[in-house]
């Protein structure tokens, strides 16, 4: 599929900065997602941040071989954390260039951390309350100007998309039966759109 070979091509552009030492051009393109954001949403979440595209194998992975649990730790399911890894990742990251002017590889840290929490927990307990990148873009994309959206009047509550959202973004409410989405969430991966069977899911309306 396409936006899969987008998201190793950038895993492996990532793969390239970081291990050159040229960390400092991968935050330059976060940056720049985080501007990109307030009018596609989290795109950076969905196809260019390497933590996603590991995920996805190491989901399916611990799925196959029994090993996601079913109840999560309550400091998984807290909204404070990823600003405590931010600024241990900050932290750290300056103590050291301060006294051994090295650049330590938060960021390989990290999704080493992505694949950790993912092989035992669902997706969303890494993409909503870990990762310290996605709340900074949960907080620029939560308005964005497009964005996939519902179209109500086609939606017939079936709670397939539900299912195949790695956020938990869409929710079928129970008073209308028809399926909203948190904009703030969506990853703009485009799963809820594929497997409509009304193709009641528009990407970026």
């Amino acid at each position: 599929m396409v936006k899969n070979l987008i998201r190793w091509l950038f895993f492996g552009l990532f793969l390239f900065l970081v291990l050159n030492g040229k960390m400092f051009l991968w935050l330059a393109i976060f940056g720049l997602s985080m501007v990109l954001s307030l009018f596609w949403g989290r795109i950076y979440c969905g196809y260019i941040c390497p933590m996603n595209t590991v995920m996805i194998p190491a989901e399916k992975l611990s799925v196959k071989l029994g090993l996601q649990a079913k109840k999560v730790p309550k400091i998984l399911k807290t909204n404070w954390l990823p600003w405590v890894v931010l600024f241990l990742m900050v932290a750290v990251t300056a103590f050291f260039k301060k006294t051994m002017s090295k650049d330590l590889p938060m960021l390989m840290a990290l999704l080493i951390l992505s694949v950790v929490v993912t092989l035992r927990y669902k997706q969303y307990v890494f993409h909503n309350h870990v990762c310290p990148f996605g709340v900074l873009q949960k907080w620029s994309g939560k308005n964005a100007k497009r964005s996939h959206r519902v179209d109500a009047a086609s939606c017939i509550g079936c709670k397939i998309c539900e299912k195949t959202c790695p956020t938990g973004a869409v929710l079928v409410e129970q008073d209308t039966g028809k399926a909203v989405i948190d904009i703030a969430y969506c990853l703009q991966c485009g799963n809820c759109t594929e497997v409509c069977p009304k193709k009641a899911i528009e990407p970026w309306a």
